[in-house]
């Protein structure tokens, strides 16, 4: 087998054990450990939609949260108000594109740090809302009371999810299609034109490719991704704050994808389990886990510059037998 197949088809099984082990939680873990593992796989998906940006376009988004918080918060409001549950979910995700959409439509027009500080700022002003406009989003105490109840689909489809056993196969089979979806996009045209706009936007425009339609495409779609997550973060907590659009949450997918690495598409997902892992476990030791928790993840990155993933393919690398057949040097002439 050529090492390009076989690559490809390590890379297909693994996902296969991940998707396995994912869907298999409920039936060999307690509630714990159901509502831990979806926790992880929200912050997955928020950081694969952040990668999207940063990994393939080169673009460092502070205010990824504000789509986060987008998608939680109108989710909330439509169950509140007696909306079905998967109809709920998908509409969170598409207001959170349409913020995205207009977000974007000022933040695309500039790049590096610029870019930065202009989604930090859309990210904060967002977060001013939801603090502010008491009537709506209930201010400092959040909504709280939010339902978990019907599917919304027909016939026998329309499951009840109130149990969290119900709920976590429904936002597990969410979340892997949409890693799915992303994955393919990676490989998309779509996708190969970010990796040119990333690696030198000038020639990638001369070649042809509309860089800021472009990026404006990819910010709208990592948006409503990350919307998708925060959408259903609402009903697996049945309460929804101010910190979801905070600028601490728009850091947890960027930590989490400088710990698994920005140049690969495992990397946030590796990064999402490292992050949540560390953080758990130090919180059961020490009360002054912040402080044990930031030094921690600093030297992971600082050690680890192309995060683990990274440092793991540069080890493989070195392996004499994971290095292919060498051509025997042709003879010189004499």
């Amino acid at each position: 087998m050529e090492p390009a197949a076989r690559s490809g088809a390590g890379r297909a099984a693994a996902a296969a054990v991940l998707c396995a082990a994912v869907l298999a939680v409920p039936a060999l873990f307690g509630a714990f450990a159901q509502y831990f593992a979806l926790n992880v796989l929200l912050l997955m998906l928020l950081a694969l939609s952040f990668n999207l940006l940063f990994g393939m376009t080169g673009l460092l988004s502070f205010g990824h949260a504000a789509f986060y918080a987008a998608g939680a918060y109108s989710t909330a409001l439509l169950l509140r108000a007696g909306a079905p549950l998967f109809p709920a979910v998908i509409a969170g995700a598409l207001c959170a594109a349409v913020l995205a959409a207009v977000v974007g439509a000022f933040c695309v027009r500039h790049t590096r740090v610029y870019f930065s500080m202009l989604t930090l700022a859309f990210g904060m002003f967002v977060y001013a809302i939801v603090w502010k406009w008491t009537d709506v989003t209930g201010g400092d105490d959040g909504l709280v009371g939010i339902p978990r109840m019907r599917l919304g689909l027909p016939g026998p489809f329309d499951l009840n999810l109130a149990p969290l056993r119900n709920y976590y196969w429904f936002a597990a089979l969410l979340v892997l299609a949409s890693a799915g979806l992303l994955h393919r996009l990676s490989r998309s045209p779509l996708g190969l034109a970010l990796r040119a706009i990333r690696e030198n936007a000038e020639r990638a425009e001369f070649s042809g490719i509309r860089v800021r339609r472009t990026i404006f495409l990819a910010f709208v779609v990592a948006g409503a991704f990350a919307g998708l997550a925060g959408a259903l973060l609402a009903p697996l907590e049945q309460t929804v704050a101010p910190t979801a659009a905070h600028w601490t949450k728009s850091a947890e997918p960027v930590m989490a994808t400088l710990i698994g690495g920005p140049f690969s598409f495992a990397g946030p997902i590796v990064g999402a389990v490292v992050y949540l892992g560390l953080k758990e476990i130090i919180v059961r030791f020490t009360e002054y886990w912040l402080l044990v928790f930031g030094l921690v993840l600093l030297g992971v990155v600082l050690a680890f510059r192309g995060g683990l993933l990274g440092a793991a393919e540069a080890l493989l690398s070195r392996r004499p037998w994971m290095s292919g057949p060498r051509t025997p040097a042709a003879a010189s002439p004499r």
